[in-house]
C-alpha cells in the first residue's frame, strides 16, 4: 500500500487519464506545501473517474462483458483465472491513491464548522473508495489506513466491520450536511470543485443514500447495521458522473474513451478485448431481444463479431479501431465522437453510479423489506434509466430520435413471456430477484463492470448453466478456466506483491483465488 506522506500541490491542473494525479504525494517532507480541499477535491474526483475505468475493465473481464479479441494471444491470467500477487495490482495502488486525496480534505476540515460541506463530500467518496477495496479483497487496511509516516505497516480490519462503519459514515455525511451554515460565502461548496455534482446538496445526500443502500443489501445477514433508515433525500433518480471538463486533447479525454476509443492524437485504444458471447446473447435474441440497446451499444449490431473468453484461434475476428463499443460509423480518431452506447466520445462524463443501478436497488431493497415502494415500477424505471443513460450523448442530450419510454415499453412487449423482463411473471421473491439482477446485469454492461461481478458473486445471476458443453450464450466462464468452483469462476483477485513486501506481518495469507470469498459472496 502506498504510503501517504505529505500532500502537495504539483503545479497546474491537467485531467490524467490514469490514476497519476496532478494533486500528488510530495516525497520529501523537508520540501511540504499545502493545498487547500478547494484545490484537491476536483483532483479527487478525477481521479476517482480513472479508478473507476480500470475496476470497469477488471469487472467486464470477469462477468461475461468482454473476451479476448483475435489478433491476440497471452491472455494469461486473464483467461485462466489463476492470478498472482501482480494481476491487477493497479485497483490496490489507485484506490488508496484516490483515498489519501480525501483524507487529506477531511483530516483539516474536520474542526472548521465552515467546512462541512467539503468534509461531507470527501467522506461520502472515502466510503465509495473502501466500498471498492473490501468488494475486491474483503479485509483491507481500514481503521490504521492513510496515516502516513504514522503508520506505515497498517493492520488490516474485518470486512464486515468495515462494512458497518461505512454506513455508519454516510450517516454522518449527511448529517453534516443537514447541520452546514447556509449563509453565501466561503463556506458553501465551489460549484467549480465539484465535478461531480456542482455543489448540488440534495444529490450529495441521494448519492450517499444509495451508497448506503449498496451496503446494507450487499452485507444483507452478514453484518448488524447501526441505523437502517435513510434521509429523506431519497435515492438517485438521474446518473451520478464526473467531468472536470473532459475534451479531447493530451491527458484530458474520459479515461474510458482513451482506453477503447481513441487517443487524441486519433490512434487506437485497446483493441485486445471484444464483446462476450453471453452478453451478446442478451440482446439479439438468443437469450433476450433487444435491438434498440444492442444497436446503441455496439458497432454493426446485430452482425458484430463476440467471442467465448478463453477461446483462441485464428478464426476469431480482431477490434475494429475505435473497438466493437464504439456504435458509430466515423472511425477516424481525430473527430470520432459524439455517439450513444458506453464509449460516447473524449467529451463524455463518466457514470459512478448510474440511475438504472440505483432503480434496480431500490427494487430489491422491496422485495427484502429494507424500504417500502412499489417493486414492478422500480424496477421498469430501471431498465427505462438504462434506455436512457445509453441514449444520451456526450453532453447528456438525447440524441435525435431516440425515446426511452417507448423503447423501454417496447422492450418488455417483445419479452413478454420472460420473467427476466416482465416482472408480473417473477411470481416469487428468488424470481423477482433473479429478474432485478439480470436486468441490473444488463444496464452496467461495460458501463459499471466490478458492479455486476460483484452482484454475480452475491446473488449467482444471471444464471449460467454450468455443465460440461455449456456454449458462450449459457456461461460466461472462460474455456481456458482452472477454477475448481461449479461455475468454473474465480472468487477475487490477490493482494498485491507490495502488500507481501512492505506489510508482511499483517497482509492475510493463503488466499486462493477459487476458493476465498468476499464475506457477502455466495
Amino acid at each position: 500500500m502506498k504510503k501517504a506522506l505529505i500532500i502537495a500541490i504539483m503545479g497546474s491542473v491537467t485531467l490524467g487519464t490514469s490514476c497519476k494525479k496532478y494533486f500528488d504525494i510530495n516525497e520529501n517532507p523537508n520540501k511540504a506545501t499545502t493545498a487547500t480541499p478547494v484545490l484537491i477535491l476536483p483532483n479527487a474526483l478525477t481521479t476517482t473517474a480513472s479508478v473507476l475505468n480500470g475496476f470497469n475493465s477488471y469487472g467486464s473481464q470477469l462477468v461475461g462483458y468482454s473476451a479476448n479479441a483475435g489478433g491476440y494471444g497471452g491472455f494469461g491470467t486473464a483467461i485462466t483465472y489463476n492470478f498472482s500477487t501482480n494481476d491487477n495490482s493497479a485497483r490496490w495502488s489507485g484506490t488508496y491513491d484516490m483515498l489519501e486525496d480525501y483524507q487529506a480534505i477531511l483530516a483539516p476540515t474536520d474542526t472548521i464548522p465552515g467546512m462541512k460541506y467539503y468534509n461531507a463530500v470527501a467522506r461520502i467518496m472515502k466510503v465509495h473508495g473502501f466500498q471498492l477495496l473490501v468488494d475486491a479483497y474483503n479485509d483491507v487496511p481500514y481503521e490504521e489506513a492513510l496515516k502516513g509516516l504514522g503508520k506505515l505497516s497498517p493492520a488490516y480490519t474485518d470486512a464486515k466491520v468495515i462494512y458497518k462503519d461505512l454506513a455508519d459514515q454516510l450517516d454522518k455525511a449527511i448529517a453534516d450536511i443537514n447541520a452546514a451554515p447556509t449563509t453565501p460565502g466561503i463556506r458553501e461548496l465551489s460549484a467549480t470543485a465539484d465535478v461531480m455534482f456542482h455543489a448540488d446538496m440534495k444529490r450529495w445526500k441521494q448519492f450517499a443514500n444509495t451508497l448506503k443502500l449498496r451496503i446494507l443489501i450487499r452485507a444483507r445477514g452478514k453484518v448488524t447495521f447501526s441505523n437502517s433508515t435513510f434521509d429523506n433525500a431519497g435515492f438517485l433518480t438521474a446518473d451520478a458522473t464526473i467531468n472536470p471538463g473532459y475534451r479531447r486533447d493530451n491527458n484530458r479525454q474520459n479515461p474510458k474513451w482513451n482506453t477503447w476509443g481513441f487517443s487524441y492524437t486519433g490512434s487506437d485504444g485497446s483493441k485486445s478485448w471484444m464483446p462476450n458471447t453471453f452478453i451478446y446473447s442478451m440482446y439479439n435474441g438468443t437469450r433476450l431481444s433487444d435491438s434498440k440497446r444492442g444497436a446503441a451499444i455496439y458497432y454493426q449490431f446485430p452482425s458484430a463479431a463476440h467471442n467465448r473468453l478463453g477461446y483462441e484461434n485464428t478464426s476469431v475476428i480482431a477490434s475494429p479501431g475505435g473497438s466493437f463499443w464504439y456504435p458509430s460509423t466515423n472511425r477516424t480518431g481525430t473527430s470520432a465522437g459524439n455517439a450513444t452506447g458506453v464509449l460516447k466520445g473524449p467529451e463524455a462524463s463518466m457514470p459512478i453510479i448510474t440511475a438504472a443501478e440505483s432503480y434496480f436497488l431500490q427494487a430489491e431493497a422491496v422485495v427484502r423489506n429494507i424500504i417500502t415502494g412499489d417493486a414492478k415500477a422500480l424496477f421498469n424505471k430501471g431498465i427505462e434509466a438504462s434506455y436512457t443513460y445509453l441514449y444520451q450523448l456526450p453532453d447528456g442530450t438525447l440524441a435525435a430520435g431516440k425515446t426511452p419510454v417507448a423503447d423501454a415499453t417496447a422492450y418488455v412487449t417483445d419479452n413478454i413471456a420472460s420473467p427476466l423482463v416482465n416482472f408480473d411473471l417473477a411470481t416469487d421473491e428468488a424470481k423477482k430477484i433473479e429478474a432485478i439482477i439480470t436486468q441490473k446485469y444488463i444496464a452496467l454492461n461495460f458501463v459499471n463492470g466490478e458492479e455486476a461481478w460483484n452482484e454475480y458473486r452475491r446473488t449467482g445471476y444471471p444464471t449460467l448453466l454450468n455443465t460440461a458443453g455449456a456454449t458462450g450464450s449459457q456461461t460466461f466462464a472462460s474455456t481456458a478456466s482452472e477454477s475448481t468452483r461449479p461455475d468454473r469462476l474465480p472468487t477475487r483477485i490477490l493482494y498485491p506483491t507490495s502488500e507481501g513486501s512492505y506489510n508482511t506481518t499483517n497482509v492475510p495469507k493463503n488466499i486462493s483465488p477459487f476458493t476465498s470469498l468476499i464475506f457477502w459472496a455466495k
